[in-house]
Formats: C-alpha cells, sequence, structure tokens
C-alpha cells in the first residue's frame, strides 16, 4: 500500500512585485512544475498538453514574475477563430497567493484580447471551487451553465463567460 503523499507545508513568499510577460515553448519545464504545485489535488495537465498550447498560432501565454525572474502565475489561452478565445488554465503558486495575481493576470488577458478584436471569452471552473468564481464574477464573467460530471473525479463544473467589447 502506498503511502499517502504528505501536504504541503505552505510559507508565504517575502513580499514583492510582480510583472506579467509572454510565455512559450522555453518555458515549458517551469510551467510543468508550477502547474504540480498549483493543482495538487486537481486537473494537471500533462506535458503533452502544455507542449500543444504553448505551440500552436492560435493559443496565447502569460506568466506572472518577480524582479528576480522566477515565475510564480500563469495562463493559458485559446483564441478561436471565432472570435471567442478560451482560458484553459490559470494558476498562482501557493506562497503567492491572495495577491492580486491572479486578477493581473486575467486583465492583462482581457487587454491582449481585445487588441485581437476577440468578442468573448469562457472558461471552466469546479462548482466547489468558490475562491475562484469569486475571482471570475469580480471580474465580468457569469455564469452560463452547470456542467455535470464535467472533471475526471465526477464534480460538476460552471462554464463561465465574459463579454470584451
Amino acid at each position: 500500500m502506498a503511502a499517502a503523499a504528505e501536504p504541503e507545508v505552505i510559507v508565504p513568499a517575502p513580499l514583492t512585485t510582480y510583472e506579467v510577460r509572454s510565455i512559450d515553448i522555453r518555458d515549458l519545464d517551469t510551467l510543468l512544475r508550477l502547474n504540480l504545485r498549483c493543482f495538487r489535488n486537481g486537473e494537471n495537465y500533462t506535458k503533452h498538453t502544455f507542449n500543444y498550447l504553448l505551440t500552436q498560432p492560435q493559443s496565447l501565454g502569460f506568466a506572472a514574475v518577480t524582479p528576480t525572474g522566477d515565475v510564480v502565475g500563469f495562463v493559458l489561452i485559446m483564441n478561436n477563430p471565432d472570435g471567442a478565445a478560451h482560458i484553459t488554465t490559470i494558476g498562482v503558486a501557493p506562497e503567492h497567493r491572495q495577491r492580486g495575481i491572479a486578477k493581473m493576470l486575467i486583465t492583462h488577458v482581457d487587454h491582449a484580447l481585445v487588441r485581437r478584436d476577440v468578442s468573448t471569452i469562457v472558461l471552466e471552473v469546479r462548482v466547489g471551487n468558490t475562491a475562484a468564481q469569486e475571482l471570475y464574477l469580480s471580474n465580468g464573467y457569469t455564469v452560463a451553465q452547470r456542467m455535470g460530471k464535467y472533471y475526471s473525479n465526477g464534480e460538476d463544473g460552471y462554464l463561465m463567460m465574459k463579454s470584451l467589447m
């Protein structure tokens, strides 16, 4: 019988500033490591999925970085030809949470998509992830649909959307 993984002890990082930069395939290993920390009990993307999202011409990716260059948050978006975009994943390192990083990334995405004439953005979120739902609601998203047993563990999800025009 395998031993249960020890829970990660989260020690808040020292206060710092953050900036947003574009990401690409050169960031693959960094994103894979951060993804595992962000979604310890959730849906983790595989290396193959990250590779796909980082190399497609219709995809966009941004990272929140510290002044020392450490990537502490990320967001990946698929920009569809129909004028809609899809946030496929967004994550923030546990020790940097509650500092407005996800909001900063979402705002950056909004501006980048408006420049590309994208009119609508959608995302999925677990019904049980009320913190993320509150973040999205406070940034103009609305719940469009409840999707039964959407996640691999059987949890329902919400489809949320936002108009950018």
